[in-house]
């Protein structure tokens, strides 16, 4: 009786979390929060600003919790959380705060979608975790649908002061996103690349070329990685639809001769 009591002690899990990939997630919801803050004050560029960095700690806190083996439910949920508040919430408070307020209704009803969106997109996620498959995502990631949003107002400020005036594109922008995210076009991410396995010598190169043009004109690099990610994503889906329209079509017919 004694050996089995020890036993199933054993075999019970283990209480606690891990400290360090946990932090950095906070870290990335404090970002977030403090991007919200910055909006309500009428201070934009640094909101925006606010959620890059945010994105910088939700790229560390999953790398280190894959590089450790740390990686927990409670981790996965945490992250969930802090990233409807770093890139869902706030790049929408933000977003209607400086340019979607002049639309009226059209404007809180686009910051709206774009936080529902985020949180469908979440959810859809976290199912879709651990099956088996291609390590693209299905639908825009809402780190990279927020950058695109915190890059535009990053951008405007570099050559404006002030504003911006009523413009369309905001709004349009904002829906945009909010449909590429719960869309099921394929989407890229650093989550397909392994950095514990070797690669290539030219991959370093274009990792240093890309941090030599970050470092030159932070503001516009920002916005052209945004914008080029964005428009490269529909681009392949197209490419990708078209071919597999194609594909039934150039498979050869067999005639009835053949098939005797």
């Amino acid at each position: 009786m004694t050996f089995n009591k020890h036993k199933r002690k054993d075999k019970e899990p283990k209480k606690g979390i891990y400290i360090l990939p946990n932090a950095l997630t906070l870290c990335g919801m404090f970002c977030g929060f403090f991007a919200i803050l910055a909006a309500i004050n009428g201070n934009y560029l640094y909101a925006a600003w606010a959620v890059i960095v945010a994105n910088i700690f939700d790229g560390l806190d999953g790398w280190i919790a894959r590089l450790t083996n740390t990686t927990t439910r409670f981790g996965i949920e945490l992250d969930s959380f802090s990233d409807l508040v770093a890139f869902g919430v706030a790049p929408s408070v933000m977003m209607y705060k400086w340019a979607l307020v002049s639309f009226g209704r059209v404007g809180w009803a686009a910051a709206f979608l774009f936080v529902a969106c985020g949180a469908l997109r979440l959810a859809r996620f976290n199912i879709q975790t651990g099956a088996p498959g291609s390590k693209a995502f299905k639908g825009m990631p809402i780190p990279g649908a927020a950058t695109v949003l915190a890059s535009v107002v990053i951008f405007y400020y570099e050559y404006w002061t002030g504003m911006p005036q009523k413009n369309i594109f905001f709004p349009v922008v904002t829906i945009l996103l909010s449909l590429l995210m719960v869309s099921t076009l394929r989407y890229h991410g650093l989550k397909e690349i392994d950095f514990r396995e070797r690669k290539p010598f030219w991959f370093l190169i274009v990792f240093v070329l890309l941090l030599f043009i970050l470092l030159i004109h932070p503001s516009v690099a920002i916005f052209i990685f945004a914008m080029a990610y964005l428009v490269w994503g529909i681009i392949e889906n197209i490419y990708l639809l078209i071919r597999r329209k194609k594909s039934p079509s150039e498979q050869p017919v067999q005639t009835e001769e053949q098939t005797k």
